[in-house]
């Protein structure tokens, strides 16, 4: 479905607008599509993606800071994130031994469990939109996004 008829706008003031429009459209309908395969373990995308962080330095620890500077959604509340983590026992936390200002976070066997699991679903979920566009337009896709960022 095209932008216009997904938003029921028929003009835009210019090509950049409508981009713009359809990035974030398109964005946050990404957002809801993930949302609902993590809903079923009581998780959001934010908590998937530090879990994803955090497992990239395992057995090392990571602290929140390191978790803030490459988390996609760069306005969560990495505290209340881990927090969550922690309670359903996806992570753990604790004074580095080095630094007493500092908190090692560390993925523990459920999480490595529940990402494991999760690996399905995203694939399915990766391999859906490869029936929409082709590898190489995906690869065009995300060079044209980089250049935007630049």
């Amino acid at each position: 479905m095209r932008i216009e008829e997904a938003i029921k706008q028929g003009k835009f003031s210019n090509n950049f607008h409508k981009a713009l429009v359809n990035l974030i459209f398109t964005s946050n309908w990404l957002r809801d599509a993930n949302a609902e395969i993590f809903k079923k373990y009581d998780i959001l995308p934010q908590h998937f993606n530090a879990l994803r962080i955090i497992k990239g330095r395992h057995p090392k620890p990571v602290s929140a800071g390191e978790i803030k500077e490459v988390l996609l959604d760069k306005a969560s509340d990495v505290t209340r994130l881990l927090d969550k983590l922690v309670k359903q026992g996806y992570v753990k936390r604790q004074l580095c031994e080095y630094n007493r200002r500092k908190m090692d976070i560390t993925i523990t066997p459920e999480g490595l469990n529940l990402l494991e699991e999760l690996e399905t679903p995203m694939k399915a979920f990766y391999e859906d939109l490869g029936t929409r566009i082709t590898s190489e337009e995906a690869q065009q896709l995300s060079d044209l996004l980089d250049k935007i960022r630049t």
